[in-house]
Parts: C-alpha cells; structure tokens; sequence
C-alpha cells in the first residue's frame, strides 16, 4: 500500500515516515518546491504521478499567533491548498484523510467536546482550519478528518523540546494552567493515521468517513504536562525544574487559545476501534529518545 502525504518535515509527517516502514506500507512525503499548495497544477501533476492509494493532507501552517497578521496565507495553506488536493483526490478516486484541530472549537463548553458540536473559531488560525475541513468535505465525499491537540513528538518544535530547552537554562517556569487538553503524540497519531487509510482503502463504507477526533487518552493542562516533563527529566539527568502555574491572563499572546480543547474520541474508537494511548505513558516514550 502507498500513502502520500503531503509535507516534507513536519512532526506528523516524520511519525509517519517512521512508523510506515512498522506498518508495511509505503509511505512517500511530498513538499516543495515539487508540491506547492497555492498550485493546483502542481498538486495534480504530483498526485498522478505518484499514484498512491491514499492521499494524508498533513502540511499546515502553523504559526498560530502569526497567523492573526497573515490570515491570508494560512487560509491558501489551510483552507485552499487542501481543498484543492481534496478535488485531486476525488479525480483520482482514492481517500483523503486531512488533519485537522481543537482549535475549530471556541473553547467554551464545560464538557467534551464531539464531532457534532457547533464549531466557533476565536483565531485566524482556527478560522483557516475550518475552512479547510469544510473546503474538503465539499470537495470529496471519500474523506477522514482528524482534529487533533496539543501534538509533540521527538521531531520539529513542540512543547516538551521547548520545556526541556528551556530546563537547560532555569530552575523554575512559568506555565498557563486553565487550558485544559489532551497532548497527543504524534508517533501515535501516525500509528493511528496508517491504521485509518488501510480501512478507507479497502471498505467503502459511509460510516468510515466524515470527521473524528483523535487525540491522547486522558486530559491535563499545560502545566501539568510541563511537571510531567521535568518528572522525566528528573529521571535521566537528576536536575529539578519547578512549575509555577499561571493563568492565561498572565500570559497575553496575539492569537486567542481555547480554555477547552478536551475532544471526546468515543467515535473513532466506535468505528475504528482505536484509541490512543494515555498521554503520560506516550510522554515517556518521547522522552526517552529526547533524553
């Protein structure tokens, strides 16, 4: 089986190129300059070239706090460039699965939140995102949307290399502790991910497609995983770093965050059967190769 996945560097793209090769199955990233999302010639030209089975729309911009002074580029990155790669896809007649954030949520609800709940984006970022699930669900009826949160792993830039960057240097951090999320490796999201596109592939039941939400098992808030990081860390080199728990007020940026990004993944496994380990223990097994 050979999967496509767009972007070259990416911490899912990475998982993906490593657990591939687990899983049996092809993987083959593509970026630029051969890929470039803003081109819709260039995508088709890649695509039928490669001629995979499935297509994972991975690439993304990211910078959520930029974003809210370049809302024009992450909605060609987020919002036009998957959804033209959705319409190659159909053209091609194979799946796409696209992955998408907590972040299309406004963060208000008390609960979890599920597939079916109102979105309400409150950044440039979350509104670019949106447009991208729903330019792909128009486009292509045979897709898998994931929304995802708070995504480490040992690749690219994340909150746990950020935290052990920062240990190097300090005793004790600041860390905002009324955003409440589940962090979610991204080693497991591409186990879950390769799992998904086997299924697409070979069943074309309606039920597999549509959105679903994956993330970790279990919740925190950033500055409990911020004291999970240094208790692993205490573990390998002895040093002790301390939390001093903020709020979000404490801590201004340009782009809003959502003090809610719990998501319930009771429908994946319903329908998958997956389910993604507890964030602590997939907190481990990152650390263990960062350290």
């Amino acid at each position: 089986m050979r999967i496509a996945v767009t972007g070259k560097q990416g911490q899912v793209v990475s998982a993906l190129l490593e657990r591939g090769s687990v899983a049996g199955v092809e993987i083959v990233a593509v970026g630029r300059p051969e890929l470039d999302l803003v081109d819709r010639a260039s995508i088709r030209a890649v695509f039928s070239q490669i001629k995979p089975d499935v297509i994972v729309s991975a690439a993304a911009y990211t910078a959520v706090d930029k974003a809210e002074s370049e809302e024009e580029l992450a909605f060609v990155v987020n919002a036009e460039g998957p959804t033209a790669i959705a319409e190659v896809a159909k053209g091609l007649e194979i799946p796409i699965v696209h992955l998408s954030t907590d972040y299309v949520f406004s963060g208000d609800k008390q609960g979890l939140y599920v597939e079916t709940d109102a979105t309400g984006p409150v950044s440039a970022y979350g509104r670019s995102k949106l447009a991208g699930e729903q330019g792909i669900a128009a486009a292509n009826p045979n897709h898998v949307i994931l929304r995802t949160a708070w995504v480490y792993s040992p690749f690219g830039a994340n909150f746990v290399k950020t935290m052990l960057r920062l240990a190097e240097t300090r005793d004790a951090l600041n860390v905002v502790a009324d955003q409440r999320g589940s962090p979610t490796s991204a080693l497991d999201i591409a186990d879950a991910v390769i799992a998904i596109a086997k299924r697409l592939s070979a069943d074309n039941d309606e039920n597999l497609r549509g959105i679903f939400h994956l993330t970790g098992s279990g919740e925190a808030t950033w500055a409990d995983f911020a004291e999970a990081i240094f208790a692993g860390l205490k573990t390998k080199n002895g040093k002790v770093v301390s939390v001093d728990r903020i709020t979000t007020a404490d801590y201004p940026t340009p782009a809003k965050r959502p003090a809610n990004s719990r998501l319930s993944n009771d429908k994946l496994k319903q329908t998958y059967g997956i389910v993604l380990p507890d964030w602590k223990e997939s907190t481990k097994v990152v650390l263990d190769r960062l350290l």
